[in-house]
């Protein structure tokens, strides 16, 4: 078991609840995990770490779901996610782990951004079917994303947005999403040496946490106003990517 101060397992215990309410109460809120688990662990390490946590994660959200998928868009957006997570390989590849860090910073305040102009104008996202042109450029950026931070909540959700779904549909479709692109990285994942055999010890004493947490979700998405989530989602994501880029 790899030797850990009590604060850094404390972080990632809140890390793997963040997780589970990402999923399934708190859509976006994952990028909070990213932060924390590259601030307590070595940033190529974290992310297979939490790539894992975010599969069992996505077990919930489909079983949930799988039935409201839109498979017309999945199929669409495929081939640029694809050249996005292989560009995300190479760059974890080649990068090392201040690079790594400094990029998760980076990346989640981009998703910061994306996601405050998307509530500024969402009426005008929502007034426009995504074109072509819009499936290559988030697929990829997407892809990209979360290879490196597996932080891409932020900018599929406004992709899928401007999809029109209803409620039901979005969901699903971003769980088949993220499920498939999650499993799809694993491979590289483990060529690329950011799946560990202690990262996965990590991960068998958090995956209790994300479960209990995807349960808690389901119970307190009907109860607690949404707007209040998204405030201090985006509130605590900006903290963590300051911290990323500073230290």
């Amino acid at each position: 078991m790899p030797e850990l101060a009590w604060w850094a397992w404390a972080l990632l215990g809140v890390g793997a609840v963040v997780v589970g309410l990402s999923k399934t109460a708190v859509p976006g809120a994952g990028t909070i995990a990213v932060a924390i688990f590259a601030a307590v662990l070595p940033a190529k390490q974290s992310t297979g770490v939490l790539l894992l946590l975010l599969i069992v994660a996505d077990i919930f959200a489909v079983t949930m779901y799988r039935r409201h998928a839109d498979w017309r868009t999945l199929l669409r957006l495929a081939p640029a996610v694809v050249v996005g997570v292989l560009l995300g390989v190479v760059f974890l590849w080649f990068a090392d782990d201040v690079w790594v860090k400094k990029s998760i910073g980076v990346i989640l305040l981009a998703v910061i951004a994306i996601t405050l102009l998307r509530r500024r104008f969402i009426s005008s996202v929502e007034a426009a079917r995504p074109h072509p042109v819009a499936a290559a450029t988030y697929g990829s950026l997407g892809g990209f994303t979360t290879m490196v931070a597996n932080a891409a909540g932020p900018v599929m959700s406004m992709y899928f947005l401007a999809a029109r779904f209803e409620v039901k549909a979005f969901l699903g479709t971003a769980a088949w999403f993220f499920a498939i692109v999650n499993l799809f990285k694993v491979p590289f994942s483990i060529g690329i040496g950011i799946i560990t055999v202690p990262g996965l010890l990590i991960d068998l004493v958090l995956v209790p946490l994300v479960v209990v947490a995807a349960f808690g979700g389901r119970w307190l998405a009907v109860r607690m106003p949404q707007s209040v989530f998204e405030k201090l989602v985006i509130a605590f994501t900006i903290v963590g990517a300051v911290y990323l880029l500073i230290v």
